[in-house]
């Protein structure tokens, strides 16, 4: 058993330093080799189409990884969002009920990509390697012949010197030994490879068609999902600015009311807004506050001048934020039908912001 095994790792390294010694000779141009252009064409097409796809393996691999790191963030975004919307909101069940439909839309993209996209694209690409090997052992009978072809040209130059008939037997046979091995791969590899080569374009337009199908549902759902969040947002905006959600102030007892005025502090600036302000000409100003007021030096179109004596917060877009110590040009409503019992228009001094404000609020100067 050793014997046998140490003769055939001779007879394999003679094989090899004969194919080597071959291809040196030919690479010297000292002998000739067997040409056929129409598998050199073959040969190439196939490399273009071996590295066309294991390109486009490597990429869709890094695609689906990236799709699958957004299926994750886009879970743990939506359970942020339905945790931050507060359970007595409108539309909090609804939001709920998107953000699951959302994840499930994420899973069934991802599982049609890795099961229809990429599973067929790994088994057409699978098919290279083996005609790879295929083609490298093609490659290597043919040295074999081309060997033992130029070995049997020798013996045959040399068959009048010596006439040596059984070596010349010998060779002949073993020249159409490995011409026979040589022709059954080739022909094989000459019917494989552009039956391989034409089926790149069934295969592309499958695996596109449901590459690209599959993005649009999943983009289509979504998007419908987003409208509805959307919606769900507006709503809750549309209450808000209704004071739906807002905490009432509660009514300071301790705030100085105006003297010779009974405007009291209002539990919501929404609340209690009319058109009971004394006024004379479409003027909003209080008749004894004005008695109280400076109205000496005053800009144009100013009534006259408060300071703030507490802090206020806006709670509608037409209304005026200030701090404590800040001083308000008080102005004429642009139409009297705006105006508001216990409430002035103002410019704020320091930021020419304008709006309604509690009188309440100030004192004049």
């Amino acid at each position: 058993m050793a014997e046998s095994k140490s003769a055939l790792i001779a007879k394999t390294v003679q094989k090899h330093a004969g194919r080597a010694k071959e291809k040196i000779l030919q690479n010297l141009g000292k002998v000739d080799r067997t040409a056929d252009e129409i598998f050199d064409e073959h040969l190439q097409n196939f490399t273009r189409q071996q590295n066309q796809a294991t390109r486009l393996q490597k990429e869709f691999n890094n695609y689906i990884r990236c799709i699958r790191a957004a299926q994750t963030a886009s879970k743990s975004l939506m359970e942020a969002i339905s945790e931050v919307y507060e359970s007595n909101w409108s539309g909090h069940d609804l939001l709920y009920a998107q953000a699951q439909n959302m994840e499930m839309l994420w899973q069934d993209y991802s599982h049609k990509l890795g099961d229809q996209v990429l599973i067929p694209l790994n088994t057409y690409q699978g098919q290279f390697p083996e005609t790879r090997k295929k083609i490298d052992k093609r490659g290597r009978k043919l040295v074999d012949y081309d060997s033992q072809r130029h070995s049997f040209q020798g013996l045959q130059a040399n068959a009048a010197k010596r006439r040596d008939d059984v070596k010349i037997t010998r060779g002949r046979e073993m020249m159409e030994e490995a011409k026979r091995t040589y022709e059954i791969l080739n022909s094989e590899l000459h019917d494989e490879l552009p039956a391989l080569h034409d089926s790149r374009i069934l295969f592309l337009v499958t695996n596109l068609q449901t590459l690209f199908a599959s993005e649009q549902v999943f983009h289509s759902e979504s998007s419908k999902v987003y409208n509805e969040l959307e919606a769900i947002v507006d709503k809750l905006a549309t209450d808000s600015q209704r004071g739906s959600y807002t905490i009432k102030k509660p009514i300071l007892g301790t705030l100085p009311s105006l003297q010779h005025n009974n405007i009291s502090p209002p539990s919501s600036p929404n609340n209690g807004k009319n058109n009971s302000l004394n006024s004379q000409n479409g003027n909003a100003t209080p008749t004894n506050t004005i008695q109280r007021a400076t109205l000496s030096n005053l800009p144009p179109g100013v009534l006259y001048r408060v300071r703030a004596t507490y802090r206020y917060t806006r709670e509608d877009q037409d209304e005026l934020s200030f701090e404590v110590g800040d001083t308000i040009r008080v102005i004429e409503y642009e139409d009297p039908d705006e105006q508001e019992e216990g409430w002035l228009m103002g410019i704020k001094e320091n930021s020419n912001d304008k709006g309604m404000f509690p009188a309440n609020f100030t004192r004049p100067i």
